[in-house]
């Protein structure tokens, strides 16, 4: 499995959320998904310390596992560079029998930086709670949707 390296720091820039306004409408459908069972005004407040994160998908350049929120905050730092999200929608919460857990299942769209080709995707996310934080996270998409927007045009 792909690890973040401690290459990876969170730098001055990523403490102001604006850094991040690329993703704005993922933060949206999550926290509308996640209302009333985690604690934070935005979608990093609402990550504990040490959450890991799981994308369980290949992606060429992106980690298998990210370990704490500071790692997590320093590789979205650079979404922005690559795709601008203008969208979110289709949101389905499934709550868990297992108590803390919840299901998302949600699509985002978006255009490339690069290319200007449109981006839709859809995902579905295991979400672990614990003490109105989010410990944990796991994640799948369309590994083909994002791969052929971030590829138009070459």
């Amino acid at each position: 499995m792909t690890e973040l390296n401690e290459d990876y720091k969170v730098t001055t820039a990523s403490q102001n959320y604006a850094a991040f306004s690329a993703l704005n409408p993922f933060f949206d459908v999550i926290e509308t998904g996640l209302a009333g069972l985690v604690d934070g005004d935005h979608f990093f407040d609402t990550l504990a310390q040490d959450v890991v994160f799981e994308f369980r998908y290949i992606f060429p350049g992106w980690p298998e596992i990210v370990n704490g929120r500071d790692q997590l905050m320093a590789l979205f730092e650079g979404y922005g560079k690559g795709m601008i999200l203008h969208g979110s929608g289709g949101l389905v919460v499934h709550k868990s029998t297992k108590p803390g857990v919840v299901i998302l299942e949600y699509m985002v769209q978006g255009k490339t930086v690069a290319a200007s080709a449109e981006y839709n995707n859809r995902f579905a996310s295991i979400i672990t709670i614990k003490d109105r934080k989010i410990v944990h996270w796991r994640d799948y998409m369309d590994s083909l949707a994002a791969m052929t927007a971030l590829n138009a045009g070459k």
